[in-house]
């Protein structure tokens, strides 16, 4: 326990403090003494506050007091609750001309070069699934390949990834939920880490893979072959016959080998899960940092988790290169709002259980937390779910905050690698995208020492954020370039392609 407890008060306006350390009862802090024990990550008032007034972390305002709340005593979910307040949105206020530095003179990366004109990270065949029903087959035919040893031969290959879901059937065959799962499969077939894609389907199911060749004017080609199960004359003949177009797939695929790319070709997605009280404090303003970075090479960052900027939604909208851009987040707030509404949920619903054990307390809190992953760079575009991502600079999409959801969908609009801010210690990877974990305290990282790429919990000991945004971005690179992170290394990625499923299961 130390004898001296640090806290850190985030903005002058604040009515409290940040516990870095436990703080006990009767500790002497900011001209008051503290009246019950602070955790680590947890919040202690600094000024009375009655009952309806705001409580402010970061300068904004987090929950509103339940109570008469008297300097020294604890902040949390016994005297703080959400509450919708208007906020003002400033369109456009802040936005700044979006001005990479040139070309010659960006930091680059070694990826594989698509005839396309995208740059990858890395170099998967994909098995996916238009149903359901075709996942067990499609996980037979990775099985097999693996089996046989045809990988060996094919050293530029990482590997043959099935990439199966729960839907495809017992859905609407038009409609948001048909068209989200259709933008998330074509979204993962082109994505530049996969070099070439098998579909297998069943051949009855709503989702036809026939509708989605037609949809995205798709052929049968060197990179590309599609079967079903009923057509192919059962199971073990699929996975025959997928096993046969797999192995005419591997020497064009491998073909391809890692060259210099400019970072300008890099899109990162940003997440953040099992958060704590330090995560707006260290990793995710650390990352933000290293998202600057990376957009002043030319680059691009995806923004997400729609839950989990509600309440920081107007920080972002004054970012916005234009009004419209602004408006089209504002649109996307509102429609959750309805969403949440129309299933009996709220929007303060998130954080979790582990989130309020970590110190926070609101929706309001852990959204201001989370959209400093976004860094300070103008907001250049606004995605729905899955949609390709064409802009270059900051964007945001719209994703659940659930993470294998969001991510799903990031991955689904370009992203060729991914950084993962977490407190509580969150297990996950992703493929074909690999995912870089960020520790926002010192005590997770010792802890999870396999899981964890990178220690931001040293930012409380006087690490800067930026030279730790630095030391981000030096990651992404190498990561980039073929290192492989932590949760690839645990073989992680096969269990974590989860579209959003929106509308009746029938």
């Amino acid at each position: 326990m130390a004898a001296n407890p640090r806290t850190i008060r985030l903005d002058p306006a604040d009515n409290l403090i940040v516990a870095v350390d436990t703080v006990e009862p009767g500790a002497a802090l900011h001209g008051t003494v503290a009246a019950a024990r602070i955790m680590r990550g947890h919040k202690m008032a600094i000024e009375f506050t009655p009952k309806g007034a705001p409580f402010k972390k970061f300068g904004q305002i987090i929950g509103f007091a339940t109570q008469d709340t008297k300097p020294g005593e604890h902040v949390h979910v016994h005297n703080c609750e959400f509450a919708a307040f208007a906020r003002d949105y400033a369109y456009a206020e802040n936005a700044r001309p979006w001005d990479p530095i040139p070309l010659e003179k960006r930091r680059t990366f070694q990826g594989y070069r698509r005839a396309n004109g995208r740059a990858g990270t890395r170099n998967y065949i994909g098995i996916l699934t238009s149903v359901n029903c075709s996942a067990s087959v499609a996980r037979f035919i990775g099985e097999a390949v693996v089996k046989s040893g045809l990988l060996n031969d094919y050293p530029n290959v990482d590997g043959v990834v099935p990439l199966v879901h729960g839907t495809g059937c017992g859905m609407a065959a038009k409609g948001e939920g048909y068209d989200i799962l259709q933008r998330t499969a074509w979204g993962y077939a082109t994505n530049p880490n996969v070099g070439a894609v098998l579909l297998v389907g069943l051949g009855c199911e709503v989702f036809q893979i026939a509708e989605m060749k037609k949809a995205y004017d798709i052929a049968e080609s060197a990179t590309f072959r599609s079967m079903n199960i009923q057509d192919s004359g059962g199971t073990k003949k699929t996975i025959e016959a997928g096993l046969a177009a797999i192995k005419e797939m591997l020497p064009t695929v491998n073909a391809v080998k890692r060259e210099a790319i400019p970072a300008s070709e890099l899109m990162l997605a940003l997440q953040c899960g099992g958060s704590d009280g330090y995560s707006g404090i260290t990793a995710n303003p650390a990352l933000g940092a290293a998202v600057d970075l990376l957009v002043d090479q030319g680059g691009t960052a995806i923004l997400s988790e729609t839950p989990e900027i509600y309440g920081a939604e107007h920080l972002l909208t004054r970012r916005a290169e234009s009004r419209e851009i602004g408006e089209k987040l504002i649109g996307i707030i509102k429609w959750w709002e309805a969403y949440t509404t129309k299933h009996s949920g709220s929007m303060d619903n998130n954080p979790s259980p582990g989130n309020k054990a970590g110190g926070l307390t609101t929706i309001l809190e852990k959204s201001l937390g989370a959209a400093a992953k976004g860094g300070t760079r103008t907001l250049r575009g606004v995605y729905h779910y899955a949609e390709r991502v064409d802009a270059k600079g900051f964007v945001f999409m719209d994703t659940p905050g659930y993470d294998p959801v969001s991510a799903t969908g990031q991955v689904a609009g370009g992203a060729n690698v991914l950084c993962f801010t977490t407190g509580r210690g969150s297990a996950y990877g992703c493929k074909p995208t690999p995912s870089i974990k960020l520790a926002t305290n010192t005590d997770i990282f010792k802890r999870m020492p396999d899981d964890m790429d990178i220690n931001c919990g040293d930012i409380v000991d006087g690490v800067t954020v930026q030279a730790k945004g630095q030391e981000i971005f030096d990651k992404i690179l190498a990561v980039a370039s073929g290192e492989k992170s932590k949760s690839e290394a645990l073989g992680y990625g096969d269990n974590e392609f989860v579209p959003w499923q929106i509308g009746a299961t029938m």
